[in-house]
């Protein structure tokens, strides 16, 4: 069985790609799997960047023996010109601080249109086979900020992000429901597509 190695440290997102990507014949570590402690700073301009730079990082101490999976993901608020985008995970100033990042974000919502409330979350997703085999893409998922948190699942701006079609919120919907129509799941619909080789159905 293959393996692959998610480059972050997010539990969250490590649990997200594990349940997207179950039917598949790959063994999904962490990097704290592999005894891994590394903090990469994430200083690109774009999701992609922060995603290849750490990618790459991790492949390259790894040595080549295993697939390496890098994530950067946020959210982009229309009526914030985009923001939080790259910033999402410390937007209030302290890195993956969920409550204060919500109270910011509402904050600066607050007497907004409901068109400026529009928003989309954003995935890119980095996958270094080998040497030779690197593959890019991205996902998103249009919704709308609400003005409170709704729902148990209080992973990032999840509780504030509401999908119309399901009348929900990310925080209100089942797991498996939000993890086939994320960002995320959409980002790796499209890198299946890119290796069917590698990623063949059992």
């Amino acid at each position: 069985m293959k393996k692959l190695v998610v480059a972050s440290n997010n539990c969250n997102k490590i649990r997200e790609i594990k349940q997207i990507l179950s039917k598949y014949p790959i063994e999904i570590l962490s990097m704290k799997d592999m005894n891994l402690n590394v903090d990469i700073l994430e200083d690109g301009k774009t999701f992609s960047e922060n995603a290849y730079k750490k990618a790459s990082t991790i492949y390259h101490i790894l040595q080549d023996k295993c697939m390496v999976l890098a994530d950067d993901s946020g959210l982009m608020v229309k009526g914030l010109n985009g923001a939080p985008g790259v910033y999402s995970a410390r937007f209030a100033g302290e890195h993956g601080n969920d409550k204060k990042n919500n109270e910011k974000l509402l904050k600066l919502l607050e007497g907004m249109k409901p068109q400026d409330r529009e928003a989309k979350f954003v995935c890119a997703l980095v996958l270094i086979v080998d040497s030779k085999r690197t593959f890019k893409v991205e996902g998103e998922v249009n919704g709308i900020i609400c003005d409170e948190e709704r729902g148990n699942n209080k992973f990032g701006y999840d509780p504030l992000f509401y999908v119309p079609e399901y009348h929900k919120t990310f925080g209100e919907l089942p797991y498996e429901i939000k993890n086939s129509i994320s960002h995320r799941a959409n980002a790796l619909k499209k890198l299946k597509e890119q290796m069917r080789d590698i990623m063949e159905e059992v």
